[in-house]
């Protein structure tokens, strides 16, 4: 089976893996006061852009703050064979995740933890992906800025990080036909640039 086979056949399990699980693109799902953001699941082919936009690799640790149905560490792993973790405030979408990653064959790469983003050690991952809102991306900067190690990128799914200038800014259209902006950070020897 060529690469292009193969990579139709890892979408069409991580699809079936994730249908059970709850939000669809676009829609947010009802909100824990204590949240940062609602959980509103990312479309999978901007779940593509971020990790080709960050160019994972099986090498890369892949933590990814708000994961919701845990689709981006787990299509990380499945596409890439990178390493993920998801931190998720709600406990029903962590035993999702933990689900979705078994079903997808790619238990043994990621994990999934309930845990408030903001007390999240950040020193591990290369890539750190959010669909947040911009309030919590101002808020996670200090510890994005003295965590993360030169080289190590962050990707945002249509918010940006204040007056962070972001190496790239990528458009484009989902299959509803919204726009979306995918943001990448790479953090350098003197921290993030802004």
């Amino acid at each position: 089976m060529g690469s292009r086979g193969l990579r139709a056949l890892l979408l069409a399990a991580m699809t079936l893996a994730l249908s059970g699980a709850c939000g669809e693109p676009g829609r947010p799902a009802p909100r824990d006061e204590a949240s940062l953001a609602p959980y509103v699941a990312t479309p999978e082919m901007i779940v593509e852009e971020m990790l080709r936009l960050a160019k994972v690799g099986k090498d890369d640790t892949v933590y990814d703050l708000g994961s919701g149905d845990g689709r981006i560490v787990i299509m990380a792993a499945s596409l890439y064979g990178a390493r993920g973790v998801g931190f998720e405030l709600d406990g029903e979408l962590v035993r999702q995740s933990t689900e979705n990653a078994r079903r997808a064959g790619v238990g043994n790469l990621v994990e999934f933890r309930q845990q408030d983003v903001l007390t999240v050690d950040l020193s591990p991952a290369t890539v750190v992906t959010i669909y947040l809102g911009r309030d919590a991306n101002l808020k996670l900067r200090p510890a994005i800025r003295s965590q993360l190690r030169p080289g190590a990128r962050v990707v945002s799914h249509d918010f940006d990080m204040g007056d962070w200038r972001p190496e790239v800014v990528r458009q484009r259209l989902d299959e509803s036909g919204m726009v979306r902006t995918v943001y990448l950070w790479r953090i350098a020897r003197d921290g993030v640039r802004p």
